[in-house]
C-alpha cells in the first residue's frame, strides 16, 4: 500500500481489507486477484464476484494499483480490475469513492471513462460502440445486477461522464 495510501488519505489503513478473489479469466480458465477495499464492504464485493464467477463473466486481471505504482492510468491501460487507490476523481479536485475503498473498476480497457473530450484508457476506443463482446458491461445485464444485489450503482448509467468501468457504494 506504499503508493496507494499516504498521510492525507480520507480513511486509515485500519479501515480497508486486503481480498484475495477468484475470478475467470479472458482465457476461461480459474485465477485468484488480489483487492484492496473497505473493510465494511468486503463480504459484500466477494459475494458480488462470487456472482460474477459462477456467471462466467471474464476479469483480464485483478492486481493492487500499487503494482502499477499507484498510477491509475498504467492500471486501466493494463486493463486491470481494481479497488482502493487514494487519488482524485477524474478530471477534479476531491477525493474519488476509490480513495474510500468504495469503488471498483472493472476491466477498464472494455468499459472506458468517456469523458471531458477523453476516452481512458486510450484502448478504450475501440469499446464505445458497446458491442456485445466478452467483459463489456451494459445496462441492465448480469454484471450491473450483481453489484446492484449490493446496493451499488454503475457509472455507465451516468449522463456525463460515462465511466464503464465503475461501480460504487455511493453511486459516485
Amino acid at each position: 500500500m506504499s503508493s496507494t495510501w499516504r498521510q492525507g488519505c480520507p480513511v486509515p489503513l485500519s479501515a480497508l481489507s486486503y481480498l484475495r478473489i477468484s475470478y475467470r479469466g479472458f482465457d476461461g480458465r480459474y485465477h485468484v486477484g488480489e483487492m484492496v477495499v473497505a473493510t465494511k464492504t468486503a463480504k459484500q464485493v466477494i459475494s458480488v464476484f462470487h456472482l460474477l464467477f459462477d456467471q462466467g463473466y471474464p476479469v483480464r486481471r485483478m492486481a493492487l494499483v500499487d503494482d502499477f505504482g499507484g498510477n491509475d492510468d498504467a492500471s486501466m491501460a493494463a486493463d486491470n480490475t481494481s479497488g482502493f487507490n487514494c487519488r482524485q476523481i477524474t478530471g477534479g479536485t476531491g477525493f474519488s469513492q476509490h480513495s474510500y475503498g468504495q469503488a471498483i473498476d472493472l476491466d477498464p480497457v472494455e468499459n472506458p471513462y468517456v469523458g471531458g473530450g477523453q476516452v481512458l484508457p486510450p484502448a478504450g476506443s475501440a469499446f464505445l460502440g458497446r458491442p456485445d463482446s466478452a467483459g463489456v458491461i451494459h445496462h441492465g445485464d448480469a454484471t450491473v445486477a450483481a453489484f446492484a444485489s449490493i446496493g451499488w450503482s454503475w457509472g455507465g448509467d451516468w449522463s456525463s461522464p460515462h465511466d464503464f468501468q465503475h461501480f460504487s457504494a455511493n453511486g459516485r
